[in-house]
């Protein structure tokens, strides 16, 4: 009984592997990633508000503390 679970799991879990009727490319122009970070046909180059949308959110926190050390005299 035991012996039979276990040629069964062995027999599922063997895999063949064969590339010769596939080819794959990764690196090609097409498929589902393609144009990831490519945005089209835009004003401002999406650089810019990625990384004033950065600068903005770690900036508000420290500029809040020196604010308040400053008041406190700390400063």
């Amino acid at each position: 009984m035991f012996s039979r679970a276990i040629q069964r799991q062995t027999r599922q879990t063997t895999r063949l592997f064969s590339t010769a009727s596939k080819q794959l490319n990764h690196h090609g122009p097409s498929g589902p990633y393609s144009n990831l970070f490519k945005v089209h046909n835009r004003r401002i180059p999406y650089a810019v508000p990625h990384t004033l949308f950065f600068v903005l959110g770690f900036g508000i926190p420290f500029f809040a503390c020196w604010v308040q050390l400053k008041r406190s005299g700390s400063l």
